[in-house]
């Protein structure tokens, strides 16, 4: 008889790329999520809240703002803000677009938009998580095709400048102190990007409600009307919508990451469920039906990961592009959809309860699978690409 072995969902080891010191800290994440977020996160998912009690202890992880240099951020690698944002996902994905929606769309768009003045006038509070960032970009009608033109406005007045519109999906928007809205200029036509300062007069956020997916993140309905923001906070390296698409380009790798972290959420606890439920007296992962299952989410989670992996290296390398980033968004959300699904199946009717965690990765996973690009679209910037044909419209 076969010695029973415990088996980890990194198969071939991909955290051995990383060195000591970065693997030092994603053990300190994996700690935090397991001891202090995977006791109280079913609580809060059913009851539409983010856990902010955790702030205090994701700060003194040191992980905020990882990839960005100076302005007291950690200026560590992609591939650890990655494996970072997998760890996350992993632990629950809720927490994971928490942390990509502030360290990722908010810093990201400071860091990459933003003067020097305006780094240093932000980053240092919002890596200390004294401040917290949302983005603002989809609008209630404008999801996908945001980059024909955008219906919030800004128009110069002065020695400032107006916002009249909508943002909706707005990830923080109902806490945040500081949102990212991007609006076209009446004049130019130009996109634009303007940080809004929370209590703003005219500047309102509204928490989405009855949402079946990523229940514990507070998405906003926000509305602007009327609002006065200084030419100050205008991001001066913002000019134009592809500017935003830096922006999105650096953030849909991390989605891609924590893609793969919820589908090893919930194969881990496929796996324990497997090693601990008996049936017909003996464990059910002794049958091959259930080994068949598990292996395959196995297999889907290895693929995606060794796939953002590459992904992860290339932007280190200052090399990866709009068609590679898309191509992981979309093959790890489609394997992650199969992989919470074949989490689910093997637990049977004990799959929608959320004592046993998975029904929360199943629903999760339906959010991850659609925002920062629909897998169609991503397709479709895939096949131009590869094809030089446009296909979107």
């Amino acid at each position: 008889m076969t010695e029973a072995r415990t088996l980890t969902s990194d198969f071939y080891d991909l955290e051995a790329l990383l060195d000591e010191e970065d693997r030092a800290v994603l053990h300190r994440v994996r700690a935090f999520m397991d001891e202090q977020v995977q006791p109280i996160i079913n609580d809060y998912w059913t009851r539409a809240k983010f856990p902010l009690e955790l702030v205090p202890g994701l700060a003194e992880l040191g992980i905020i703002g990882t990839p960005y240099s100076g302005f007291g951020c950690p200026g560590k690698s992609s591939l650890l803000d990655g494996m970072i944002s997998m760890e996350l996902s992993r632990g629950d994905p809720s927490v994971a677009t928490f942390y990509g929606v502030h360290s990722g769309l908010a810093m990201g768009s400071v860091h990459l938009c933003g003067s020097e003045e305006q780094k240093e006038r932000w980053l240092p509070a919002m890596a200390r998580m004294e401040q917290i960032g949302a983005f603002g970009l989809t609008e209630p009608d404008s999801g996908s095709d945001v980059a024909r033109g955008l219906k919030t406005k800004a128009r110069r007045d002065g020695d400032g400048w107006v916002l009249d519109g909508q943002k909706k999906w707005i990830g923080n928007g109902s806490f945040a102190d500081l949102v990212v809205i991007w609006a076209q200029d009446v004049d130019t036509q130009r996109v634009l990007g303007f940080v809004v300062e929370k209590d703003t007069p005219g500047f309102s956020a509204v928490d989405l409600e009855d949402k079946i997916a990523l229940r514990a993140v507070q998405n906003a309905l926000i509305t602007l009307d009327g609002v006065r923001v200084p030419e100050e906070n205008r991001l001066q390296e913002a000019n134009s919508f592809k500017d935003t698409a830096k922006v999105l380009k650096m953030t849909r790798a991390l989605v891609a990451w924590s893609a793969v972290g919820c589908a090893r959420g919930a194969y881990e606890h496929a796996l324990r469920y497997a090693t601990d439920r008996t049936q017909f007296g003996k464990p059910i992962a002794s049958f091959q039906l259930v080994q068949d299952l598990l292996v395959r989410m196995l297999g889907n989670i290895t693929a995606s990961a060794s796939l953002c992996a590459r992904l992860s290296q290339l932007q280190d390398c200052g090399t990866m592009t709009d068609e590679q980033a898309s191509l992981a968004k979309a093959f790890t959300t489609v394997r992650m959809r199969e992989t919470v699904g074949w989490a689910r199946e093997l637990m049977g009717g004990n799959g929608i309860l959320l004592e046993h965690n998975v029904g929360r990765y199943v629903a999760d996973a339906e959010a991850i699978y659609s925002y920062e690009g629909t897998r169609e679209v991503n397709t479709l910037i895939v096949g131009r690409a590869i094809t030089g044909k446009g296909a979107i419209v």
